[in-house]
Parts: C-alpha cells; structure tokens; sequence
C-alpha cells in the first residue's frame, strides 16, 4: 500500500503542467546539459568512437526512461526515483537514490552554472555562476508555471541556433563524411567511458518525474513528457554530433574549447560563433533552471519523511512551491559555483545519477503486469548498464561519487540508531 508523500502541516503542490509543459521542462534540462558541456570529453575518450558511445548512452537512457515513465505513472508525487525506491524496494534504497540525486544533481547545477559563466563572460565565469544561480532562484520560488514558461523561450532559442549550426556545417567544403568512421584511436573502455559522460546529457527527463505532484493526469502526462522529450533529444544529439564530427574530426572535437562556435568557425560561418556563444549560454541557464526545480523536489519530498530537515516540507501558502527547499538548494548551488570545476562535477553528477537510475531500474522489475510494469528487458538492460558505465566513470569521480553514497548510508544508518534508541 503506497504511503501519502505529503504531510497534512506542510500544504500540497497544485497541478497546473501539461504534457507540453512536461515536454518543455524536460528539453531545458537535456539539450543544454549535452551539446554544450558533454561532447568534448567525450570525444576525448572515445575518439572516432563518439557515436557509438551516443547510441550506448541513448539505449541506457531509454531504459531509464521507461522505467521511470511507469513507475511515475504509479506514484505520481514529488520526489522521483526517492519516491520508487522507498515504495518498491523499502526505505534504505528510496533514501540512497534521493541522497544520490540531490547531491548529484548539485553538482550538474553548478557545472551548468560555470557553462553559463565561461560562454557569457569567461573572464568572470564564477561570478556569473552565481549570479545566475540567485537568478533562476528566484524565478523558481515565485512558481512553477513561471519557469515553464521561461524553459519554452530557453529551448526555442537554443533549436535555433542549434539549427543554424546543423546547416552551417551541412553545407559548408570543410565537412568529411570520413571523419565518421571508426578509426585506431577507439578503446571499448574509452567508449564506455563515454557512454558514461553523454549520460549525463540525457539525464534531464528526471526532472519530468519529479514534478510528479504538479502534473495534470499525470499517469497520462508522465510517460508522454518523459518519451516525447527523450526521443526529441535523441534524435537533435545525433544530428549536431554527426555535423560536428564531420567539420572538426575527432580530434578537433575532443580538443575544443567551444566544440560549436569552433565548427562554425571552421564551416566557414564566422558571424555564427557569437551567436553560438549566447545560445550556449541560454541553454545551460534552461538546463540550470530544470536542474534546481528537480533537486527542490526531491529535497521536499525527503523532508516529508524527515530524511532532511522538516522545515524544508513547507510549500508557500501563495505561490504553492516548496520555497525553503528552493532558497536551500540554490545556496548551495552558489557556493558550489563559486568553487567547483565544470569537468569533474560532470563525472561526478554522472556517477551518483547513474546509481539513482539503477535504483529506478530495480523498481521497475518489482512492478506486476496490472502495475503497468515494462518488458523485463528494460529494467534489466538500464540496471546493468546503469552499473557497467557508472564504473566505468573516470577514476577521481567513481572514488568521489562512491564516497558520497556511503557517507550518505552512513548517515542513514546513524539516523535510525539514534531514532531507535539503541545508545
């Protein structure tokens, strides 16, 4: 019997997103998370191997997604894969992926904090972050619908610039369809790798599901959000990674600073680089904005149960969002800004998302056929593959993303001794 997530004292969040919403917000948080902050590492790992890292990357995710689609469509309520987790598997592992995913996610803000600062004024890159942090803050205490409607201006914005990039490319004499191929320079470990780091692009139709309370019908609205948003992304992945390749190679692309503005600029479409500079920018602040409206209501939903502090549960009488659980994480994400580099918070974010999607994964197999539950196929495929990439992760972010996991159990298991008077 599933338990009621919110608590009579705290108030409940009002559903007002439709499916176009949920599209939205989840397009905000993919699109600029991966072309503009994913492709270059990856490409320095997997060399002439990128694309088949995308397509490894893409099949993880659509397990992911599937899994996480029926599982909202069950437990419509803030919180995700915490939600899920707690529900299907017990309390340690609902907690483990919430902990997983505010911690993680933290990270992907202000690794798209500082993409904003280094596209918008690189000389001053940390103190844009966090300006833009206060920012997006703000606009996300004063209501959702607000921020839905600023994402529907980040991403049509970024489709156009993106689009102009793509032509640019197409029909520029310096593209080669033989940069395509695989060459010498490919490893299975580096395509793994990879694989692990473009997950980190893809990783935005979380925000869908943890929007749970705010959706209309949301066994409807859910699954359509999360397939119409990921099979968007997909496909947009594909295109500029295949029209970037063929301009810069695999080289040009893993040492590119600006992966974008450097293919304009080879194509022969100086005047687009600037262009392709602001619609960097624009992107990582849609991504940013989603991040910290997903982190917010997964820090909600744990305070619910009081795996954080109560107060943090408090959603505002007028706005009806949980501004405590706002106002906490963006500080956080200043401070995170102000000192973090952009290259590590990507592998590390990557690292505890990838754990948080394996426990939505082992959900997902608990579900029974009435349950709406996927094919087994799915939920096995994304937890394996959740694990092999996870692990496969540079080193310092597997041994820093592990740590934070088992402090996080640590903690867990510290609290209930002391809830159970066992000193």
């Amino acid at each position: 019997m599933s338990r009621p997530s919110t608590d009579a004292g705290q108030g409940e969040l009002r559903r007002r997103l439709g499916v176009s919403d949920a599209v939205v917000i989840g397009l905000g948080s993919m699109i600029g998370a991966g072309i503009f902050a994913a492709l270059a590492p990856a490409a320095h790992a997997a060399g002439s191997g990128l694309l088949v890292s995308l397509a490894l990357a893409a099949v993880v995710a659509y397990c992911n997604a599937t899994s996480s689609a029926r599982l909202a469509a069950r437990y419509p309520a803030s919180g995700g894969t915490y939600v899920y987790g707690r529900e299907r598997l017990g309390d340690f592992w609902g907690y483990l992926a919430g902990w997983g995913f505010v911690v993680g996610k933290t990270a992907s803000c202000a690794a798209m904090a500082l993409t904003v600062g280094s596209y918008a004024w690189p000389g001053q890159a940390h103190a844009v972050a966090v300006a833009a942090v206060v920012a997006l803050t703000a606009v996300n205490c004063v209501g959702v619908q607000k921020s839905a409607l600023l994402t529907r201006v980040i991403v049509a914005v970024v489709l156009a610039v993106l689009a102009a990039v793509v032509v640019a490319c197409l029909t520029s004499t310096a593209s080669s369809p033989a940069r395509l191929g695989i060459g010498d320079d490919v490893t299975f470990g580096g395509v793994l790798q990879a694989a692990g780091l473009l997950f980190f692009a893809f990783a935005g139709y979380a925000r869908i599901a943890t929007l749970g309370e705010e959706v209309r019908d949301p066994e409807r609205t859910i699954p359509r959000g999360i397939s119409i948003a990921l099979g968007i992304t997909l496909a947009l992945y594909a295109v500029v990674a295949i029209c970037v390749l063929s301009v810069l190679g695999p080289q040009g692309l893993a040492h590119a600073a600006a992966p974008l503005s450097d293919a304009a600029r080879t194509a022969g479409a100086d005047w687009l680089a600037p262009v392709v500079r602001v619609g960097a920018a624009v992107a990582a602040l849609g991504s940013l904005l989603a991040l910290i409206l997903g982190v917010s209501r997964t820090t909600l939903a744990m305070a619910r149960d009081r795996h954080l502090p109560h107060g943090l549960a408090a959603v505002h009488p007028k706005f009806k969002v949980p501004h405590r659980a706002e106002l906490l994480v963006g500080t956080v994400v200043a401070v995170a800004a102000a000192t973090a580099d952009v290259r590590g918070a990507i592998g590390f974010s990557s690292f505890c998302v990838l754990a948080y999607y394996a426990i939505a994964n082992a959900s997902a197999w608990t579900l029974t056929p009435q349950e709406g539950r996927p094919a087994r196929i799915i939920p096995a495929l994304g937890l394996s593959g959740c694990l092999i990439l996870a692990f496969t992760l540079p080193v310092t972010s597997v041994i820093w993303g592990a740590a934070v996991l088992v402090l996080g159990a640590a903690a867990y298991g510290a609290r209930r001794i002391v809830a159970a008077g066992s000193f």
